[in-house]
């Protein structure tokens, strides 16, 4: 076909012409192929991870009620006679996660305000790696960090009339530990998130007489709140599955409380402490690891169906 000929035709079969190839394009189908591949790999990975938690947990319930084991308060699946209440590792599991995000949020959503909104663009270029680091250091230190510097400290302030300060291992030493952790992850999803906010609202609002903080406050946040909210979701589910900070700094000792000054047990830990390889292969013991990580799988699930229902709701859509 001439030249003539596509113009003739309409501007819709000349722009049919150009887009079409030439030839196939191989190329892009081994990249869809093994774009495709990626997306399996993990579809399948957790497949095999729930599966392989499954089959033992059902085999646990079949030896231990199911009502036992998520209302008792009684947990020692180690010692004789054997009780299997995960009520208090769960609390605790959940004590420190709030403690920490306590912590953390406002920390890091301060963070995001000042590198979205008043950082210059050499600031934000050196304070936002430096920031980011923290996820790159070894959570083991964060454990030592906390029962070496973050515990005397918290002892040494102590109000006495709060009561009987923080002992050696307590859930308000590892929930800042685990709070600075997960900062950068707060800090540079929400930094993220508002820096996609368009420009012309932050124009329109400064031409209405608006102050950088009203601006940042009442007209960034607000329409960067998925992008928020995706982040606190994500840290949360990082700060229940810590297993070395709360090992090292909040002990292992199941308690059902939400006293930050005492020690509790976190599912994680439980999980690194029994599963050892010194216990038998088949008992009842062996299949708890099971149970609790299984549960432990489902929690983080629950949670990030929650951040995928908030985010689609808070979206904000710019033309």
């Amino acid at each position: 076909m001439q030249a003539s000929d596509i113009a003739a035709s309409g501007p819709a079969a000349f722009q049919k012409s150009r887009l079409e190839a030439a030839r196939p394009r191989y190329g892009e189908r081994v990249i869809y192929y093994l774009l495709a591949a990626c997306a399996a790999v993990s579809v399948v990975t957790t497949t095999a991870i729930v599966i392989s938690l499954l089959i033992p947990s059902l085999e646990f319930f079949g030896e231990v009620s199911p009502a036992d084991f998520f209302f008792g308060t009684d947990w020692s699946p180690t010692f004789e006679p054997a009780s299997f209440g995960v009520l208090p590792i769960v609390v605790g599991t959940l004590s420190v996660t709030f403690w920490s995000l306590l912590f953390a949020i406002p920390i890091g959503l301060g963070a995001a305000i000042y590198l979205s909104e008043y950082a210059g663009r050499r600031t934000r270029k050196v304070v936002k790696p430096i920031l980011e680091v923290l996820a790159g250091v070894p959570t083991v230190a964060f454990g030592f960090f906390a029962l070496a510097v973050i515990t005397p400290a918290v002892q040494s302030v102590w109000p006495g009339f709060l009561g009987d300060g923080p002992g050696i291992f307590n859930v308000l030493a590892g929930g800042l530990a685990i709070g600075l952790l997960i900062v950068p992850i707060i800090a540079s999803v929400s930094e993220d998130a508002m820096t996609a906010v368009p420009g012309g609202l932050r124009e329109g609002a400064y031409a209405m007489g608006a102050t950088k903080m009203k601006v940042a406050t009442r007209v960034v946040f607000p329409a960067a709140l998925s992008g928020i909210v995706a982040s606190i979701i994500l840290a949360a589910s990082r700060a229940i599955g810590e297993t070395m900070v709360v090992l090292l700094a909040v002990g292992n000792t199941p308690n059902l409380t939400f006293n930050p000054t005492e020690a509790i047990q976190a599912m994680t830990a439980f999980i690194a402490t029994v599963a050892t390889g010194d216990i038998g292969t088949g008992t009842i013991t062996y299949k708890t690891v099971f149970a609790v990580a299984l549960l432990l799988f489902a929690m983080t699930l629950v949670m990030n169906l929650l951040s995928i229902r908030l985010v689609r709701k808070y979206r904000e859509v710019y033309e």
